[in-house]
């Protein structure tokens, strides 16, 4: 059979109209919730006139999830606002998010969870305060009335965040909330990976975000599937993750004023330490058993480690920013296959207008 194009086949190559609003969505193992979701965000969006896609990334899903998201990208219902991306294996939810900031082509970015714990419909009033102030750069969700254990996740929650508000000066409620809001330049210049998820608002001021607000959100339990951040070690990530944010937000640029200052205040006790050791041996006096002699050694070459350690930092820093950094993922986007019409002719289908 011949392969032949339609005339209207060389447009549907081109890369459709910039929408208004880039909704991006990390999957992993939520099949069950997929089609309510897609249909939930599709009726929510309807209700307003901005256009809009979904960016529906799967993050190496093990549980059906691929499949029936080719399923939906395919639907002729959905097909003209979903956009299916698949990771090649699981990288991560930052990572995921990072694949969709990626290929977002709207003027505000929308970042939504697939568990459906997030109402869809409270995407509008964030939307609605963008619209309306031109200073407000993110609007992040705030679930007031969490249906979680408190306990288990709410205490420990109001903790990390204000934990993470004092470190980083960005004050907010509700670090944890997926559903969040931003214009696309904000995006634009963050980089993700690893689990920076958690700290996407305080990278945003990082930045150039000026004004961060805050609006409440509904919230509901989980239906289907688990949750993806139980366990105690998670405490122990944020805290480690939190440090790292601290430092690229204050020392990034000038690793060397963190690692140098440190290395200054422990070499220069050391170095004063065998100063005086070393008057005292010019006077006659025996040095050899003292203790200070060993503790001014050891905080005079701990200090001269750290301060090498920030030249290093310096140089890795002059080559990233000279030479670009490498790709953290790999992932590729979803096409709808050919379908042939009635004449045996195989066209493109919706799907394959995606850039």
């Amino acid at each position: 059979m011949m392969i032949t194009f339609s005339p209207t086949s060389s447009a549907a190559l081109q890369a459709p109209p910039s929408p208004d609003v880039s909704i991006v969505v990390p999957i992993y193992n939520e099949v069950q919730d997929l089609p309510d979701l897609v249909a939930r965000i599709g009726a929510a969006m309807a209700q307003q006139p901005l256009t809009f896609e979904l960016l529906a990334v799967d993050d190496g899903s093990t549980d059906g999830s691929r499949a029936r998201l080719r399923e939906l990208a395919a639907d002729a219902r959905y097909s003209p606002w979903l956009r299916a991306v698949f990771m090649a294996r699981n990288y991560g939810k930052a990572s995921a998010l990072q694949a969709g900031f990626d290929r977002v082509r709207g003027h505000y970015v929308v970042t939504i969870d697939a568990d459906l714990q997030n109402e869809p419909e409270d995407i509008l009033p964030m939307l609605a305060r963008l619209e309306a102030d031109p200073d407000i750069d993110m609007v992040s969700g705030w679930r007031q009335n969490r249906k979680e254990s408190e306990l288990a996740r709410k205490f420990p929650s109001r903790i990390a965040n204000r934990l993470i508000s004092r470190v980083t000066g960005v004050q907010l409620h509700d670090y944890g909330c997926a559903l969040k809001a931003y214009r696309q330049p904000i995006i634009n210049r963050i980089h993700l990976y690893g689990e920076l998820h958690r700290f996407i608002p305080s990278l945003a001021r990082d930045a150039g975000a000026r004004n961060i607000v805050e609006v409440p959100v509904r919230d509901y339990a989980r239906q289907h599937g688990v949750s993806k951040y139980a366990g105690i070690d998670r405490a122990f990530r944020v805290i480690l993750d939190l440090i790292l944010v601290a430092f690229f937000m204050r020392y990034r640029q000038r690793p060397l004023h963190a690692f140098g200052g440190l290395g200054l205040w422990l070499a220069v006790p050391g170095a004063l330490a065998l100063t005086y050791l070393l008057a005292c041996k010019i006077a006659g006096q025996s040095i050899g058993g003292r203790p200070l002699l060993l503790i001014g050694v050891m905080l005079l070459l701990m200090g001269a480690q750290f301060i090498v350690a920030g030249l290093l930092g310096e140089i890795l820093t002059r080559t990233y920013h000279e030479a670009g950094g490498a790709p953290q993922f790999y992932a590729q986007d979803y096409a709808a296959p050919a379908v042939a019409d009635g004449d045996g002719e195989i066209k493109l289908a919706d799907q394959a207008r995606i850039p």
